[in-house]
């Protein structure tokens, strides 16, 4: 089955792309920061919830949903696409912790961050120290919280190592850690080759080879959640990864010295 639209069909995507974009940009500089926080939970999910529709993305949720705005939360979710964000989003709202790169993304970059990202040095173990402070303090405030501990994006048929730095934050904050399993297929059900932002492309590119599938798949898991006591945090992350890779059926091949070889001198800091 050919799963590629015909060029109109993706030049009337981009159109409504960019008025919902500019929508977008309209709600964040005048609305998004008068709203409480359950106001803008439910403008961020129906503004992602269109997004994925206008990209001819479809989302299947599997397992147990969190709520809206689970409390004190740390998500943790494998990465494949620049659209992960939103996938998330459109269930379940969440402030993420990105790589300081997204800040320049057009427009979207933007967006994400007027919506509260926070952004990390890759590399920097002050900035890890910073980051693991703003995300307990925004746990424990009530807020829900998004990494990707494999600090890069896949092709989704593999699982990095995670590292396990920004697991601190749910030590101090004792929270509850929600495993997020992200699997992106085309039509025929197989893996998609155009959701993932890998390879170098440009993000522009990335975008228009997601506009051009007739149909793209994204299911969400949600394995069983766990709090962050008396474990530690190499131990946390080693148990969302088992998690994540049996949602994903890959292996879960990650081990204690697999996973402290993976991490940056920011990631073993304690």
């Amino acid at each position: 089955m050919n799963n590629r639209l015909p060029l109109p069909g993706r030049l009337w995507r981009v159109a409504r792309l960019l008025g919902h974009l500019m929508a977008g940009l309209g709600l964040v500089s005048f609305r998004y920061g008068k709203l409480n926080r359950a106001g803008r939970a439910h403008a961020g999910r129906d503004w992602s919830r269109r997004l994925l529709r206008l990209t001819g993305v479809e989302i299947r949720v599997i397992g147990n949903q969190p709520e809206l705005i689970p409390a004190n939360t740390l998500l943790v979710a494998n990465h494949v696409s620049w659209l992960d964000i939103f996938a998330m989003c459109s269930v379940s709202m969440s402030r993420f912790v990105a790589k300081s790169e997204i800040r320049r993304w057009p427009v979207l970059g933007w967006l994400v961050t007027r919506a509260g990202t926070l952004y990390i040095e890759r590399g920097s173990r002050r900035d890890a120290m910073r980051v693991n402070d703003m995300l307990a303090n925004a746990m424990l405030s009530g807020d829900a919280m998004a990494v990707f501990p494999e600090g890069t994006t896949t092709d989704g048929a593999r699982l990095l190592p995670f590292k396990a730095s920004l697991f601190e934050s749910a030590l101090r904050a004792g929270s509850v850690v929600q495993p997020v399993a992200i699997r992106y297929l085309n039509a025929n059900g197989e893996l998609s080759t155009a959701a993932p932002y890998i390879d170098q492309i440009h993000f522009l590119g990335s975008v228009w080879r997601l506009l051009s599938e007739r149909q793209t798949i994204v299911e969400l898991t949600f394995p069983t959640p766990y709090h962050a006591v008396n474990q530690s945090r190499h131990q946390l992350a080693l148990t969302a990864y088992a998690r994540i890779a049996g949602a994903l059926r890959l292996p879960a091949g990650q081990d204690e010295t697999w996973d402290m070889a993976a991490e940056t001198p920011a990631d073993q800091t304690a």
